[in-house]
């Protein structure tokens, strides 16, 4: 695997491939790399000629400088990991590589940016826009893979790629969790012992809830999500929303449409974990 830590250095190798016929995939990914990224990679590997992960704590998503600050970094166990994965390049910049000048731009990306994570997290998703337009630029993919454990994300990526004309494929890879049912996140490395203990249960209660809701109001399995979340000490929820799987706008009765996705934000402690469930699935 070569790493690459300039545009210059990995555009002049990509252009090479390109030239001799090879796909394409990208992974972004901002590193702190676990199984989930990794199933990310393989999916790409099985399905491009050529395979660039992106290693970049993108510091214009984080609203939160605290955030940004404690985000882990571990370059060198990642690029061993990618090894051992078959990626063909990896992509390291500096903040200085990414962004030689401040990037100003402002994306209109519409409702789905506008509700949950955009509505608690102002200017995250123009950040999420900016550093993801950069790399599309950059590498030009075939295909370009995202995870569905940031649902929204994906949903917003798709809205500013359809903005700015990309026509290659955008690739929805499912959930990667441990075997006690947690959603795979760079940041549980950040949770103490009791926090770890507790975090399983998000995704127990979400799984639970499937049940619930076949004989309850949409309003009332919200609630007993949040209930039973707020319940757990060192868990505080931010939000708990079931929505439209495509438009991300908020249903209020299980008939409202054929794609019904629950999306949840939880404190545990003082770690941001977030996850999400299908109640309906029949995607447009």
């Amino acid at each position: 695997m070569k790493v690459f830590t300039t545009i210059a250095e990995l555009r002049q190798q990509l252009d090479s491939d390109r030239n001799a016929g090879k796909t394409i995939g990208l992974v972004p990914t901002m590193g702190a790399l676990h199984n989930g990224h990794l199933q990310l990679v393989k999916t790409s590997v099985a399905n491009n000629d050529v395979t660039v992960v992106s290693i970049f704590v993108n510091p214009t998503q984080f609203n939160d400088k605290n955030d940004l600050r404690l985000y882990p970094r571990t370059l060198d166990k990642d690029c061993a990991l990618l090894e051992t994965v078959n990626c063909t390049y990896a992509f390291a910049p500096s903040v200085e590589e990414m962004y030689p000048t401040e990037d100003t731009r402002v994306f209109n990306l519409g409702p789905v940016a506008e509700v949950m994570e955009g509505k608690y997290r102002p200017g995250h998703f123009n950040g999420v826009a900016q550093i993801v337009s950069k790399l599309f630029d950059i590498v030009r993919p075939d295909n370009a893979y995202f995870g569905e454990k940031d649902f929204q994300q994906i949903a917003v990526i798709r809205a500013m790629a359809a903005q700015l004309g990309y026509t290659f494929n955008i690739v929805a890879v499912p959930i990667v969790r441990e075997p006690d049912g947690l959603a795979l996140s760079s940041r549980n490395t950040r949770l103490t012992e009791s926090q770890r203990r507790n975090a399983p249960k998000i995704a127990e209660t979400l799984f639970k809830s499937r049940t619930f809701a076949a004989s309850h109001s949409v309003k009332e399995t919200i609630d007993e999500v949040v209930n039973t979340l707020n319940a757990i000490p060192e868990m505080r929820v931010e939000y708990y929303e079931i929505v439209d799987g495509n438009t991300l706008q908020p249903v209020t009765d299980w008939n409202d449409s054929d794609y019904i996705v629950g999306c949840i934000t939880v404190y545990d402690g003082e770690v941001r974990l977030i996850d999400n469930i299908a109640y309906r699935r029949s995607e447009k």
